[in-house]
């Protein structure tokens, strides 16, 4: 005898239409806990947004600055460094010549250029007095260094009192001097308009200017600089040591291979140019110092917001138990309790995600505008922002729905009523 066939128990369906009315009843139900818990989901996405929106524009903003200013300069040294000074030193030829103004100014792309050297007094001492008082300390040690007029300018100084000294000076050999800040304050100078004269051994400097700053040539705040000719008649200068060139943006690169060329051309290997490192380069460096920094902040704004749904979400299932027990007496099965409190936590997620990064956008342009920058944000970090926040919902709601979807249906009626 066949043996009666039982009859087929529907399977139970829960369409996403009825899903997604249920888990947004449920949240708007208790709207006051709804909004705490997105409020952590929006500083975290907020947190995010901002964070990359706001370094890579100061990224910008720096680099930028740094075009401006160290991405123009050049400078060019002999490989080899010191001359012939008496027996048994060392004879090293020179390669820079005392023109390298005029033959550097020739290259397209060079804005100002100048030359610098250090000058052998031979342990002469400065003083401002005529007279040696053995009482007091009125000799010093301070360094000297012969330039050229266009250093000024290359090297961006500026002039406290006075002015700064000319070719003709340099030409004619005049005995003018230009004092750094620390030697001028150490000689007791501070003004130039009673032309104050210095002594470098027996040899009387006119002062004609005092330095107020340099922004590429530290060393001459606390020295006393003379015309090249001057030192080339006074002291025996051999030749410049250093040759200071301020560039166009985007010429230093071009400046610094072809400077060699025009100061030796027959030897231009034994001159080293010093060229800033490639804009792009450091901008990206710049950017991903500030991202590690700023990023390390939002994520744990985001673990926050996170911690704070999984929490809601579960003690939302302890307070439903009664309902989750209907659902199942009525023939809900485990995974429509795990899919319903999953879309309930995604739902808090994606609101808190929209909400951050509008929030955070604004944020960027507000920033922006008051410091008066271009605000730079990739156009894919707020549209994906939602989803994060989404997908920061389903994990930490994954747990809470497992705990909901467990729960026996008999037992769950017995604890809810």
């Amino acid at each position: 005898m066949t043996p009666p066939m039982s009859e087929a128990v529907p399977r139970s369906k829960l369409r996403v239409r009825d899903l997604i009315a249920e888990a947004s009843a449920a949240v708007l139900a208790r709207p006051g806990r709804a909004v705490l818990t997105t409020l952590g989901t929006v500083l975290g996405i907020g947190a995010l947004v901002a964070t990359l929106g706001l370094s890579k524009t100061a990224g910008n903003q720096i680099v930028g600055r740094f075009d401006a200013l160290a991405a123009t300069e050049v400078q060019i040294q002999p490989r080899d460094s010191g001359f012939y000074s008496g027996p048994g030193a060392p004879v090293v030829k020179s390669y820079i010549p005392f023109d390298a103004e005029r033959r550097i100014r020739r290259l397209n792309g060079v804005k100002s250029v100048g030359t610098l050297a250090d000058v052998d007094v031979k342990g002469s001492l400065a003083r401002a007095v005529p007279v040696v008082d053995p009482l007091s300390q009125t000799e010093f040690q301070i360094s000297v260094k012969a330039a050229s007029p266009g250093l000024f300018q290359a090297s961006k100084t500026t002039l406290m009192q006075g002015r700064f000294f000319d070719d003709g000076h340099s030409q004619r050999g005049d005995r003018v001097a230009i004092l750094g800040p620390g030697a001028a304050s150490q000689l007791g100078i501070d003004r130039v308009d009673n032309q104050p004269g210095i002594f470098v051994g027996d040899r009387l400097y006119t002062v004609v200017g005092i330095i107020a700053d340099t922004v590429r040539q530290p060393s001459m705040l606390d020295a006393i600089v003379l015309p090249n000719g001057t030192a080339m008649a006074d002291w025996d200068l051999k030749a410049p040591t250093l040759v200071e060139i301020d560039t166009s943006l985007g010429a230093a690169r071009q400046i610094g291979e072809q400077a060699p060329l025009a100061l030796s051309p027959n030897q231009p290997e034994q001159l080293r140019a010093s060229v800033p490192p490639e804009p792009k380069r450091t901008k990206r460096g710049v950017q991903s110092d500030l991202q590690a920094l700023f990023l390390t902040l939002g994520g744990v704004s985001l673990i926050v917001g996170a911690i704070g749904i999984a929490n809601v979400t579960l003690v939302s299932v302890l307070e439903r138990v009664g309902e989750i027990g209907l659902r199942r007496a009525l023939g809900a099965g485990r995974r429509h309790i795990t899919v319903q409190f999953l879309v309930e936590s995604m739902v808090i997620g994606l609101i808190g995600g929209i909400i951050g990064a509008s929030l955070a956008t604004l944020i960027i342009v507000g920033v922006s505008a008051s410091k008066s920058w271009t605000p730079v944000l990739d156009a894919w970090v707020p549209l994906a922002a939602p989803f994060l926040g989404a997908m920061v919902g389903l994990l930490a709601g994954l747990y809470p729905a497992l705990r909901a979807a467990s729960l026996q249906p008999v037992e769950a009626l017995r604890s809810g009523t």
